[in-house]
C-alpha cells in the first residue's frame, strides 16, 4: 500500500536517435511486454503508418486472383490492439523499463511491440492524458520526471479520499460482503511473493478499487485508480514507491490481510490505526 504530437515514420535518422533513446528499456520491453502477435499488416497499412498515399487499383486493372473479402472491423480491432499496448506500457512504466526523462518513439516501440505505430500513439496520447508521458513534436512522447516531493503529494491526496471513505464503510458494510474480498487480499500476497512490482501493483489497485467499490461511486473508483496508478510510477533515477524488494512487498501485502480481518471482526480501532499507518506510510 506504500507507495505528440507523434510524427510520421520520418527519416531514418530521426529513428535511429528515436531508437537509441529507448536503449536497454526497449529491448526489455520487446522480451518482457511484446504485444501477442497480430495478423501482418498489409502493404497499405505499413505505408500509411509511414504516412504515405494508399493508392487503390487502377483503372481496368483485373483483381481476379484477389478474391474479395468483408473488410475487419478496424475500430475493434485496434481497440483491442491498443489496450494490450496501454496495460503493456503501463507495466514497463511501473517496472522502470520506460525510463523517467526519456524520449521514446511511436514507431520504434511498435517494432518492439510486434504492431503498427497507430495503436502505439493511441496508447501513448491515452497515458500523455494520465500525466505519464509528455508530447515530444516530431520526436515521440517523454516519460514524466517525478520526485520524491511529488510522490508525498498523490499520498497525502489518496489519504483524503481512501482513508474517511474505508472508516465510513467499517461502520456500515456488514461482515460478510467484507470477507467476499478474500481472494483480492489473498491475491496482493501471491503477488507480493513474486517480487514482481508490476504484478502486485495490479493486485494492489484491484484490492483498493474492490474496497472503494462498496461506496457504490464509480467516479470515486475511477479517481482513485488515477492516483493509485500514478503513485506507483517509478521516481526520477528508477527508485520504486515504497521500496519495491520481495521483502517489502510482502510485508505491505499483509497489511491487506491484517485490515480485511479487522472490517470482518468490526474492531473500529484496529481498523482506524491499519488505515492510518497505511497512508501515513506512503512514500
Amino acid at each position: 500500500m506504500k507507495q505528440g504530437t507523434q510524427g510520421s515514420a520520418g527519416t531514418t535518422g530521426e529513428t535511429a536517435g528515436a531508437a537509441g533513446a529507448v536503449g536497454a528499456a526497449a529491448g526489455t520491453t520487446r522480451s518482457r511486454y511484446r504485444v501477442p502477435a497480430q495478423p501482418a499488416a498489409g502493404e497499405a497499412d505499413r505505408r500509411r503508418d509511414a504516412g504515405a498515399a494508399v493508392e487503390g487499383p487502377a483503372r481496368g486493372e483485373h483483381t481476379h486472383a484477389e478474391p474479395v473479402l468483408p473488410r475487419p472491423r478496424p475500430a475493434v480491432q485496434r481497440s483491442s490492439v491498443r489496450g494490450q499496448v496501454l496495460a503493456a506500457l503501463r507495466t514497463a512504466l511501473v517496472t522502470g523499463d520506460l525510463r523517467p526523462g526519456e524520449v521514446y518513439s511511436g514507431p520504434v516501440l511498435a517494432e518492439r511491440f510486434g504492431v503498427s505505430a497507430t495503436p502505439v500513439r493511441e496508447a501513448m496520447q491515452q497515458l500523455a492524458q494520465e500525466g505519464a508521458v509528455e508530447v515530444v513534436p516530431n520526436r515521440g512522447f517523454r516519460v514524466v520526471e517525478r520526485g520524491p516531493r511529488e510522490l508525498a503529494e498523490l499520498a497525502e491526496v489518496r489519504a483524503l479520499i481512501e482513508v474517511p471513505v474505508m472508516l465510513r464503510l467499517a461502520r456500515t458494510v456488514p461482515p460478510e460482503r467484507w470477507a467476499a474480498l478474500r481472494p483480492l487480499a489473498e491475491a496482493t500476497v501471491r503477488a507480493a511473493s513474486s517480487g514482481c512490482r508490476a504484478t502486485y501493483a495490479e493486485a494492489d489497485r484491484a484490492f483498493h478499487s474492490a474496497v472503494l467499490a462498496l461506496a457504490g461511486n464509480q467516479q470515486l473508483v475511477g479517481v482513485a485508480e488515477e492516483l493509485h496508478r500514478r503513485a506507483q510510477w517509478p521516481l526520477v533515477g528508477g527508485n520504486a514507491p515504497g521500496g519495491g524488494t520481495r521483502a517489502e512487498l510482502i510485508a505491505d501485502a499483509h497489511e491487506h490481510t491484517a485490515l480485511l480481518d479487522a472490517l470482518i471482526a468490526g474492531d473500529l480501532d484496529v481498523v482506524r490505526a491499519l488505515v492510518g499507518e497505511h497512508f501515513n506510510g506512503a512514500q
